[in-house]
């Protein structure tokens, strides 16, 4: 604070002063990335054990590969936190090739590893598979927020300004549907239409995008049966109890049974053989049996305080394009707990979209741990200043510069 009791934004980071102590907005978001990495740690390995124990002979199967790619995950937030992010714009082009070579080579013999049906991943070794899908949710969102800075002044053209990312942003679209993963698919462009609206994208397009969109999802749909299976079990969830709806009904029972204090880590019954995947897509009603009402209002407060001050460090940054690769991040990750969740809780059709930091699965919590870093590399970054503020800073600056003559040094 300085004589006028002004001030000053941190270059550095996403600091303010609170009753004179010096607070950081970026250390309160690696404390919630921190916290529910810990968390998400534990409920897998009190989730996944008796499943590990039956078809492993390993009750640490599970647990032991997410603390492992957990430790190389840390290690890239730390290290995305930190980089200069108009490397990743500088890079841009290698990493959409990557994505997309990636994401071709789950087609290619051999390479490709199929489950259920699905396409989904890549073969890295004798027991560790990659799903590309999860690096097109980062990739996509560096590029629209590059791309979309880049010619917010063509904005108003089709051609010129909102073509080239539409092509790149159908491209994966389809590729990533063509693996029969429609729900993730789907996820990618809804997020990629949320960036296309913060970058000012007129109003008119996302109608006709809507028009085109609205149809075709319903006929991709109609298209596969388990997915057909899936809506109408979710319509009438008494249509099939054994089949398709079982899964998420037992979900259901699993999340009530915890009542208001939980059974306790490790306590929890239905895990055992209740809900199936309970180890993957459906492990928040394995975390709500055990935590119980005060855990999953835990869980909801984490992610709310993630979403605000990551929103908060997006909009306040300076620069265009990290307020929208920002803002992009934040809502991939919220957004998909907040899916995750509803389909755990019967209030959407299972999907199969994972739990960001709980859900088994090296691919998903390397990616989310990466995009938790950029997000708080963001929270660093220089500051936008408004109203009388504005003025004060512009003089500090310029001072500090040495383009203003007996202007203040320091902190003001």
């Amino acid at each position: 604070m300085g004589k006028n009791g002004m001030r000053r934004k941190s270059d550095n980071s996403g600091g303010f002063q609170i009753a004179g102590f010096y607070f950081q907005g970026d250390h309160i978001l690696a404390a919630v990335v921190l916290l529910l990495t810990g968390m998400g740690v534990v409920t897998l390995y009190s989730s996944s054990y008796a499943f590990a124990e039956r078809y492993f002979n390993d009750g640490l199967y599970f647990s032991a590969r997410q603390i492992k790619f957990g430790v190389i995950g840390m290690g890239l937030f730390f290290i995305t936190a930190r980089i200069e992010l108009d490397l990743l714009r500088k890079y841009i082009k290698p990493l959409l090739i990557i994505a997309f070579i990636l994401c071709i080579l789950t087609f290619v013999p051999f390479i490709g590893a199929e489950k259920n049906g699905a396409a989904r991943w890549i073969r890295i070794g004798p027991n560790n598979n990659y799903q590309p899908s999860e690096l097109v949710k980062l990739v996509l969102p560096i590029y629209l927020a590059h791309i979309l800075e880049k010619k917010s002044g063509d904005l108003e053209s089709f051609s010129r300004g909102i073509l080239p990312p539409v092509l790149v942003t159908v491209s994966f679209f389809m590729l990533i549907y063509l693996e029969n993963n429609f729900s993730t698919a789907v996820f990618i462009a809804v997020n990629a239409l949320v960036v296309f609206f913060l970058a000012g994208v007129k109003f008119r397009y996302f109608i006709g995008a809507g028009f085109i969109l609205a149809p075709l999802s319903c006929l991709l749909i109609f298209t596969r049966e388990h997915r057909l299976r899936r809506l109408l079990s979710y319509i009438q969830p008494d249509w099939e109890p054994q089949g398709a709806g079982y899964q998420v009904r037992s979900s259901v029972l699993s999340i009530s049974s915890g009542g208001l204090w939980g059974k306790g880590i490790g306590h929890g019954t239905r895990k055992v053989s209740s809900v199936p995947e309970i180890h993957s897509d459906f492990i928040f009603s394995a975390f709500a049996e055990e935590a119980g009402f005060l855990g999953i209002l835990l869980f909801y407060i984490l992610f709310a305080v993630f979403a605000v001050q990551g929103y908060k460090a997006a909009l306040g940054s300076e620069k265009p394009f990290q307020r929208l690769l920002g803002c992009g991040l934040v809502t991939m990750i919220s957004s998909q707990a907040l899916i995750n969740v509803a389909v755990t809780a019967g209030a959407l059709p299972a999907t199969g979209i994972p739990l960001p930091f709980f859900s088994a699965g090296g691919s998903s919590l390397v990616t989310t741990l990466i995009m938790a870093g950029l997000v708080v590399n963001i929270s660093r970054s220089p500051r936008r200043v408004y109203g009388e503020d504005f003025a004060a800073y512009t003089m500090y600056a310029a001072g500090k510069e040495g383009k203003i003559a007996g202007a203040p040094e320091g902190e003001f």
